[in-house]
């Protein structure tokens, strides 16, 4: 009896330092979950001597803390985000896995000395990036990127997983029954068709089951999340045992039912966050006491150098040569290759060899582990910097907003919204609410009143709105302090905005910059789409002579509405010589082509003379 009391005070002490770590991470910038890592490691064997070497029950406590990850991750991704980026998302989450294992394996050959089967399962131990990690940095740690590129990391590390378990799988299967090269071809092709094919259908199955049931039965709210999460659980299992990817099908479970209306979503959405952090503790701190630091130096040197080649060589050219039909912007690839950090996941799948009996296994989970350590280190704290270094930091497209959802019995199309007044924001200002949102309770210094008495709003009002669950985005215009042309929003737009429908012939006459054939009847909204290639995003630039047109506001069909003027071009993001995609390579080839014919074209002075006679 004593024993469970000791076990019982252990992990709440583990658990209660790694949550209070949170506060170091957010004050210094350190990536919260090598700091959960961290903890593991120094209360494992060789640091306070808690011994823990049970790598099976490892292995399933980690997989199911990955489930719970991926089940919130898909719950939380909006299906504007998924269209967003879903072809290139998922183009990295399945190619992209595939060459930086074979890129990372060349490496490993070499530097541990492994054969090529045990080369190619090194490679897709660490070839998935990490859902944890990016969402934290991303989502909590204020990196406000484009809205197309920070889509495709999230969907990319949400949906990755499954491609680099079942690889991971595949070959230790392929190592331990003695199977050569020449069994990775059709067989393992049709078997990852059939786990990525059940696990998707597994998935939607899944959730419109947890639709269904969440609104039909009138479970007490505090039950409800439970009973979500437990069927989330439900379709993870099932999926597996029918031979398909459970863990692609609960993220699959979870981004339908999170778009889908559904009973007590806030109420969900937020027991999500709240264990979707105790899976992370969980994991990271049971993958931290699993490791051996003291075996670490048997293989440090080339441990670190697989890393870096990873950072700086595999990932990137794998992401470069997935994304060259996308037409990202140079420094946008630039960033996607970077945010590729190693995380519990790396470290979960480096298990595996242990438990299949691979010879040297324990090589496979100490260099996996130095990996995403280094990754953690390198990358997790140098996401800010190098963002900002490729100008790819925007401004919020509204200020901060403060507020609250809250769900009433019988309301599954409508909910009740608590604002808090942002001063200098439209409503403070004395715009008025619209009837649609229904206002009906204004709270101002502690006291209560009915909105129809209370006046005109004033800054740190809190007022209550009965609306529909579509509308909430047109009222976050309303009390969010909007992003205005002074400060760090100058620095970005420019000092002044123009109408983005006014001919762009205007640009050419006040500035000088020469518009392209067949542009001179072009609105300049018209001007700037065609110039990034068919779409306009928040925050685009194009150069334009002296100056930078940036897209300033655009609504919810991607047409441009007003644009912004920079007079400083050496604003402009760096010049990266590297990751050319398609169209520029197109244009760079037939630049090219016309400067050669133009060198090899004949002079005035070398044309030949006349045959003919003078008249």
């Amino acid at each position: 009896m004593d024993g469970v009391y000791f076990i019982t005070l252990i992990g709440t002490l583990l658990v209660l330092v790694a949550a209070f770590s949170s506060l170091l991470s957010f004050r210094f910038g350190a990536p919260l979950l090598l700091l959960f890592l961290g903890i593991g490691l120094l209360a494992g064997e060789d640091g306070l001597g808690l011994t823990f070497s049970n790598s099976a029950a490892a292995y399933f406590i980690g997989s199911l803390a990955l489930a719970v990850v991926l089940f919130d991750s898909g719950f939380g991704t909006s299906i504007a985000t998924f269209r967003l980026a879903a072809a290139p998302a998922i183009t990295l989450a399945t190619a992209g896995v595939i060459l930086t294992a074979a890129i990372f394996a060349i490496a490993a050959h070499f530097f541990l000395d492994l054969s090529t089967l045990q080369s190619l399962l090194l490679g897709s131990i660490v070839a998935s990036t990490d859902a944890a990690a990016v969402f934290f940095l991303l989502r909590i740690g204020g990196i406000n990127v484009r809205d197309r590129v920070r889509s495709a990391l999230e969907v990319e590390s949400g949906a990755n997983d499954p491609m680099a378990i079942f690889l991971t799988i595949s070959l230790v299967e392929l190592i331990t029954s003695g199977a050569g090269m020449e069994k990775i071809g059709l067989d393992l092709a049709v078997d990852f068709l059939l786990q990525m094919g059940v696990g998707v259908l597994a998935g939607l199955l899944g959730g419109i089951l947890i639709v269904a049931l969440i609104n039909r039965l009138k479970l007490d709210r505090g039950l409800t999340p439970i009973f979500t999460i437990a069927l989330s659980m439900l379709v993870f299992s099932v999926t597996g045992a029918l031979g398909g990817s459970g863990f692609l099908a609960v993220y699959v479970a979870g981004l339908y039912a999170g778009n889908r209306s559904i009973r007590a979503h806030a109420s969900i959405r937020r027991f999500n966050d709240g264990l979707t952090w105790l899976a992370q503790i969980i994991m990271f701190l049971v993958l931290g006491l699993l490791a051996t630091p003291s075996q670490f130096p048997a293989i440090l040197l080339p441990a670190l150098g697989l890393a870096l080649f990873l950072i700086f060589v595999a990932r990137p050219l794998a992401v470069w040569i997935c994304l060259l039909p996308f037409n990202f912007h140079r420094t946008e690839t630039a960033f996607l290759s970077w945010v590729g950090l190693r995380g519990a996941v790396s470290i979960l799948l480096a298990i595996v060899p242990v438990l299949g009996d691979v010879p040297n296994g324990q090589i496979f989970f100490n260099a996996a582990f130095i990996i995403v350590l280094v990754s953690l280190l390198v990358q997790g704290w140098t996401i800010g910097p190098v963002a900002r270094r490729l100008g790819l930091i925007v401004p919020a497209h509204i200020g901060a907003v403060d507020k609250v959802e809250l769900e009433l019995p019988g309301t599954a199309h409508h909910e009740l919204l608590v604002y808090r007044v942002v001063p200098s924001s439209p409503v403070a200002k004395g715009e008025r609410v619209p009837r649609w949102a229904r206002p009906s309770l204004v709270i101002r210094d502690g006291q209560s009143m009915r909105y129809q008495y209370a006046g005109r709003l004033r800054a740190n009002d809190y007022v209550y709105l009965f609306t529909h669950h579509r509308y909430p985005r047109l009222l976050d215009r309303l009390f969010a302090s909007p992003a205005v042309l002074d400060g760090d929003d100058a620095e970005f737009f420019g000092a002044f905005t123009i109408d983005a429908k006014r001919p762009a012939i205007e640009l050419q006459a006040a500035y000088g910059p020469q518009l392209h054939p067949g542009e001179e009847d072009m609105t300049v909204a018209e001007l700037m789409t065609a110039r990034l290639g068919g779409r306009a995003e928040y925050a685009d630039r194009v150069p334009m002579g002296p100056v930078d047109l940036i897209v300033r506001d655009i609504d919810d069909d991607g047409i441009i509405q007003t644009v912004g003027i920079s007079l400083e071009p050496e604003s402009r993001a760096p010049n990266i010589p590297a990751f050319f995609n398609l169209r520029e390579i197109a244009d760079k080839v037939r630049e090219s082509w016309r400067n050669r014919k133009a060198r090899t074209a004949p002079g005035p002075a070398e044309q030949p003379e006349s045959s003919e006679p003078a008249p």
